[in-house]
């Protein structure tokens, strides 16, 4: 039990002695069976999926790209086709960079709507197959096999089912890890791609696991591997061998700790089933061109406070925290935040909060090429406490405003209503939140 787990790990002495004593007890883990599902490529793959389904071309078999515009500065590789790999296109990097390597790259702008879409068909065919399902992120999730067997007799068939079924009903391909652990079941499914299963169980890690470099080892970075490589640790095995002390040294105590156990297959979290709430809302737009007036900005502010007030609002929520970040033409950021008196859900006073935190920030000198606004310290509905004095005719004004605003969005799209200061403006922000809630508003019809 969960408890005998804990209790051994406290004789052996705090943090470390749980995942010593864990690794003594292989038995603990081995009960369990747990599948990662990965979307191969996935931005890509949903983008060609639709193309194919259209009779157009497949542009998963030319080297080809999802991200920004050609002709702007702003876009960066989200997605790049195994050809495009192969021309040296990394994803993260500008789409400018890009096509320098491979003039001849198809790029296609990000479809946010298309991939809600796509995320939630392919889970709700893995929900059809385990009552446990853990979105990890929109292209990847852990499913809960553990017991199944008297269900599914051959649990390694029941994955290529799945496979197979996401592949030829929706189009696209998935990787598919099987482990007694979350950790080596996502290093599974990082195995040969794509339209691939892999096994990774406990008796398979020195086999399978160990001898690859150090930076395949699940949440590893550059800096830490480098880290490590300086010091003479260039594999999984050399990590996972070395006494838990000096990596701790290296790294930090808890990275330390962390690390050492996922060498080794450590990690007793469970798949959790349960949706959980947003912890915070943010969103951010990188400028086609750097504002240099007060105008300008406020312009771009006004459509993130819409943009972002909008999706708290949807899940009915308010915000006690706003902070605004800002990236001069200089590469540098900065950010300040402020806590505010009452919750709030209303655009204006996202708006006016956030002009005032830039105001702070900015010289009125240094362009700006990135600004972001972000929500935190979230309270559902019914757990705020309002203040007698809370309600005024202003706030009653605004909040019936944006019920309206969000009233004709649901009806006619996001793109087509828009506040009248940002009018025929040319860009385009939050793209992802207007895709969630067109999404959610679809499927309550």
């Amino acid at each position: 039990s969960r408890g005998s787990v804990e209790g051994g790990a406290g004789k052996a002495g705090g943090a470390v002695g749980r995942i010593i004593y864990l690794y003594g007890r292989r038995d603990i883990l081995s009960r369990r069976v747990i599948f990662h599902i990965d979307v191969n490529s996935a931005f890509l793959s949903w983008e060609a999926a639709r193309r194919v389904k259209n009779g157009e071309n497949d542009i998963r078999l030319i080297p080809s790209a999802i991200g920004g515009d050609k002709e702007k500065r702003v876009g960066i590789v989200l997605a790049k086709s195994i050809p495009a790999k192969k021309k040296g296109v990394k994803t993260g990097e500008p789409i400018g960079l890009a096509l320098q390597k491979c003039p001849n790259l198809f790029v296609a702008k990000p479809d946010f709507l298309l991939y809600e879409r796509c995320s939630k068909a392919f889970m709700d065919i893995c929900s059809e197959y385990s009552p446990i399902v853990e979105k990890y992120s929109i292209d990847e999730c852990f499913m809960d096999m553990s017991g199944t067997e008297k269900i599914y007799q051959d649990i390694l068939q029941i994955a290529y089912e799945i496979k197979n079924k996401i592949r030829d009903s929706l189009g696209f391909t998935v990787n598919i890890g099987i482990s007694d652990s979350k950790v080596l079941a996502k290093m599974a499914s990082d195995f040969e791609k794509p339209d691939k299963i892999h096994t990774l169980f406990s008796n398979e890690i020195e086999t399978k696991m160990w001898p690859l470099e150090i930076r395949n080892l699940f949440s590893i970075g550059d800096s830490t591997a480098e880290r490590l490589r300086s010091v003479g640790i260039l594999t999984i095995g050399e990590l996972a061998n070395m006494d838990i002390k000096t990596v701790q040294a290296l790294v930090g105590e808890k990275r330390g700790l962390q690390l050492w156990g996922y060498s080794r297959g450590i990690d007793d979290s469970g798949v959790d089933g349960r949706k959980e709430d947003a912890k915070g809302y943010s969103i951010s737009t990188t400028l086609e061109k750097d504002a240099k007036s007060d105008e300008e900005v406020e312009r771009v502010l006004l459509a993130l406070a819409d943009g972002v007030a909008s999706r708290i609002r949807m899940d009915s929520a308010q915000a006690s925290c706003i902070s605004v970040t800002v990236r001069y033409s200089n590469f540098k950021d900065r950010s300040h935040q402020r806590s505010i008196d009452e919750p709030t859900d209303i655009t204006s006073e996202i708006f006016n909060v956030s002009k005032a935190l830039f105001d702070e920030l900015w010289d009125k000198k240094t362009p700006i090429r990135l600004l972001g606004i972000s929500l935190t310290g979230i309270i559902k509905d019914g757990e705020s406490q309002l203040s007698a004095f809370s309600s005024s005719l202003e706030k009653d004004k605004a909040r019936r405003l944006d019920k309206t605003i969000d009233s004709l969005r649901s009806q006619f799209g996001s793109e087509k209503i828009v506040r009248g200061v940002n009018y025929n403006s040319s860009f385009d922000v939050g793209r992802k939140y207007k895709a969630q809630i067109k999404n959610k508003t679809e499927n309550k019809k």
